[in-house]
């Protein structure tokens, strides 16, 4: 080649690319990567059937207490401890009402509604002690804990990820003593400070709230700290320090979107445990007040009645299975979306 074919560089060649370039060419990687990653997740069989069982129990929570035309905290003594009554399936003589009901001189079968008179009522998981409706106190009871895990998780998620990002990001004599404060609070069981807690606080669902939040925050921070000391040793969060761009926009715009995935899988598996902690404080009665119901309290009063009418304990416990197997089905199938 002669030197008069040779190019030489001159100074447009250097011009940056637009800003409205650069920031679509972020944009439309960004959204092959959230492209790719709902398409693992979707391709989960187990994921999407836990998707779908907490969908449909979110939608029973908002519209159950409405379905079966009685009011969850309306009593009735009259229609105490009737057993389920299915519209449809009673004429076929399937959950007709009757029930066995064991004695001391033997078990003995009856139907309350034809006794009473009322075979046009029906009941689709029967009545408690109070004659209060148990469809609609149970999906009521499954919105109001879901409500306590869900602001429990929402709070836990604020504080562990701030704390815990503050702590992986700076590092040093900061991470040290932050990490060293993790160790003295969670040196204790969290059962044990909940437990207390409940004890001097009034029942309630803010008191739940609360005490769920005391301490549930220390996975997330712990989780948070972790995924942020790998990230922040990667080559675009050195070259955007090397460009001089500050500690908030490092935290905000490289760590934290690539650390989400991780926290909203720890968000699913905090759900059903946050549930599971409220139920066990209702069962113990450090829950709800008296009057009011969750699955906790629920589960409660079935206790106290399985013996004789196993119905009242069945619905609630099946509602709350389904409710954490569905969340670890998300979870997991979030897991692998992400990796």
């Amino acid at each position: 080649m002669s030197a008069a074919n040779v190019y030489v560089p001159v100074k447009e060649d250097f011009v940056p690319a637009p800003a409205e370039y650069t920031e679509n060419a972020v944009q439309e990687a960004a959204g092959g990567v959230r492209h790719e990653m709902l398409k693992r997740f979707f391709a989960y069989k187990t994921s999407v059937t836990g998707m779908v069982i907490l969908i449909v129990l979110i939608l029973l929570g908002l519209i159950g207490p409405h379905i079966s035309g009685h009011a969850y905290d309306q009593q009735n003594l009259s229609m105490a401890n009737l057993a389920p009554r299915v519209p449809g399936l009673a004429s076929l003589g399937i959950f007709d009402g009757t029930e066995t009901v064991p004695k001391t001189d033997g078990a003995v079968r009856r139907n309350r509604y034809e006794e009473l008179g009322v075979t046009d009522t029906y009941y689709i998981f029967g009545t408690d002690n109070l004659g209060r409706d148990m469809f609609a106190r149970c999906f009521m009871g499954l919105r109001i804990s879901l409500i306590i895990a869900l602001a429990a998780t929402a709070i836990n998620l604020v504080i562990g990820m701030n704390y815990g990002i503050i702590s992986g990001y700076f590092g040093g004599m900061t991470d040290i003593l932050m990490q060293r404060i993790i160790d003295v609070i969670g040196s204790i069981p969290t059962l044990v400070v909940v437990t207390l807690l409940m004890l001097v606080l009034k029942p309630g669902m803010g008191s739940i709230i609360f005490a769920l939040m005391l301490s549930g925050w220390i996975e997330m921070s712990l989780i948070s700290r972790s995924e942020v000391l790998k990230v922040k040793e990667l080559e675009y969060v050195q070259a955007a320090r090397t460009m001089g761009a500050g500690h908030m926009h490092i935290i905000f715009k490289d760590i934290v979107p690539n650390i989400v995935g991780k926290l909203v899988t720890q968000i699913m598996l905090s759900i059903p445990a946050a549930v599971f902690l409220e139920a066990f404080l209702s069962f113990v009665g450090l829950g709800m007040p008296a009057g009011t119901c969750s699955l906790g309290t629920l589960l409660s009063d079935g206790f106290s009645n399985a013996m004789l009418h196993p119905y009242k304990l069945l619905p609630a416990a099946i509602i709350m299975i389904l409710l954490m197997v569905g969340c670890h089905m998300v979870a997991e199938g979030l897991k692998k979306a992400t990796e």
